[in-house]
């Protein structure tokens, strides 16, 4: 089947077609941006819900303890914000690939795959939801200077979950407790989102979705996945690629569990 028939492309950027209202992307430019809005920025498979997640767990803790030291509910301020800001999460690409790969193979509204070298083409070609991820990751990257950004690396997050939401919190101006810091962390774990039916989008996937086969929204969220799928020729080829794509981009990518 060819993957053109479930992308709808719309200034410059892949949306899956059937998920999209054309008319709301027109106007979208007319949306209001509030002064206190944060947004969320993340290629596709890169970690957007676990992120969201983890935010949301934050102005919750904030809120929960604002509440508790007020007298009454109508006097507490919900939330306090900041001027708007960007949060955006990266990933290293060949775990973005393994992710993708199967995940497009698992949802109905994407075209399937047989094998790893007809995805990565696609990939490669940006004919895949989210168009071409170096362009996503170098756009931001450039053009960081024009925004309150801040790049929160996806394996960093999972190597030290307690320092990735102390960042945050820092770059929201959240001031949180160590106690409430930890509570974040027990709660944003993957392996407790993927547990929690509220986070994991599994039923959302099922019932309005469709799946192809039996599996889960999150699937691994492992660091270096990519080494189970590759073939050494698939690896080298990417890595070419990468290096002449990426050499002016400073930001740091973890490709192994074990690396510091």
């Amino acid at each position: 089947m060819d993957n053109d028939e479930h992308l709808l492309h719309f200034k410059g950027y892949n949306f899956e077609r059937s998920m999209v209202d054309i008319d709301f992307l027109e106007n979208l430019e007319d949306f209001e941006i509030r002064d206190d809005d944060v947004f969320i920025v993340t290629y596709p498979k890169s970690g957007t819900i676990w992120t969201q997640q983890i935010l949301s767990l934050i102005y919750f803790e904030k809120h929960r303890k604002q509440v508790e030291n007020t007298e009454t509910l109508d006097r507490a301020p919900f939330l306090e914000y900041n001027i708007r800001k960007i949060v955006y999460v990266y990933r290293n690409p060949k775990d973005v690939i393994t992710s993708y790969f199967h995940f497009s193979n698992l949802v109905v509204v994407l075209s399937g795959y047989e094998n790893m070298d007809a995805f990565m083409q696609n990939f490669l070609d940006g004919k895949v939801v989210g168009s071409i991820w170096f362009d996503h990751v170098k756009g931001w990257y450039e053009h960081r200077h024009k925004f309150n950004i801040m790049f929160v690396s996806y394996e960093e997050m999972k190597k030290d979950l307690k320092s990735a939401v102390q960042n945050l919190c820092d770059f929201l101006g959240k001031e949180l407790s160590e106690d409430d810091v930890d509570a974040v962390v027990r709660q944003a774990t993957f392996k407790n989102m993927k547990s929690d039916s509220r986070a994991n989008y599994n039923s959302i996937l099922k019932n309005e979705v469709g799946t192809k086969s039996d599996g889960h929204f999150l699937r691994k969220g492992t660091i270096g996945d990519w080494k189970n799928h590759f073939t050494v020729a698939q690896s080298e080829r990417f890595d070419m690629i990468f290096q002449r794509k990426m050499k002016d981009i400073p930001l740091k990518f973890i490709w192994d569990i074990n690396e510091e």
